[in-house]
């Protein structure tokens, strides 16, 4: 029986496509190891829908190490020790999801929010999430934990229409992110959750009562090696605060 010709130029043409998009892809994944994305989807999508996009990308030696600090102690604890996953947290959220659908609680790291706002788009589609998981174990394997967590500061978001560090410290206190004390620092730290909702300025009463608890995680956790191995630059800890 012979093969229709043109489904099998269309299937020869797929695979190419798939090919193509398969090492695009894994070379912008490597690429980004070393270069700062040129935009995300996310903020692409903040700019369209009028919310604005206000960005300063920095290196991490530029980045203040109470910042570093603040969103640890905040967003994941465990960050240090992980390979991009924190299964108990999972778990938990998943239980409370089954008792309370619809109040979902999540419980990605630092390392999904950097594949999902690097790579990917926001969204809770089992498609979008199983992309998740695959950049995250990338990101995990090829960049390390230190470019993780300078992408992170670099491009989550931290108000509307504002994505980063730099951004954040200049609209919040004017100065830069190297210059952030502590408190500032769990500040912006302590909006994270929901940066639209829960805003720094004017403050709102959530992150007022969640940053002394991030400033207390941040004295729990900052004499841990593991901690401090990521929190090393050419800045010292001491002239941060």
């Amino acid at each position: 029986m012979k093969t229709n010709p043109i489904l099998q130029k269309i299937w020869k043409w797929t695979k190419r496509i798939f090919l193509f998009l398969f090492f695009f892809h894994l070379f912008y994944l490597v690429l980004l190891k070393w270069v700062d994305p040129p935009i995300t989807l996310t903020q692409l999508n903040s700019f369209i829908t009028g919310d604005g996009l206000k960005r300063d990308y920095v290196s991490r030696v530029n980045i203040s190490s109470n910042a570093k600090l603040a969103v640890i102690a905040s967003e994941d604890q465990l960050f240090p020790d992980h390979s991009g996953f924190d299964w108990r947290s999972i778990k938990k959220a998943m239980e409370y999801n089954k008792r309370k659908p619809n109040r979902i609680r999540g419980a990605s790291t630092i390392s999904q929010q950097v594949a999902k706002n690097v790579f990917l788009w926001q969204g809770r589609s089992w498609i979008r999430k199983g992309m998740e998981v695959y950049f995250t174990f990338m990101i995990e394997h090829i960049w390390g934990k230190k470019r993780i967590l300078e992408v992170y500061l670099n491009v989550i978001e931290m108000g509307k229409g504002i994505y980063g560090i730099e951004a954040a410290a200049e609209t919040y206190f004017n100065k830069t992110a190297k210059n952030l004390s502590r408190a500032e620092a769990a500040i912006i730290a302590a909006c994270l959750p929901n940066p639209k909702r829960f805003t720094v300025k004017p403050m709102s009463g959530f992150v007022a009562n969640k940053y002394p608890w991030v400033l207390q995680q941040m004295n729990n956790l900052e004499s841990d090696p593991d901690i401090q191995e990521l929190l090393k630059s050419k800045s010292n800890l001491k002239n941060d605060q």
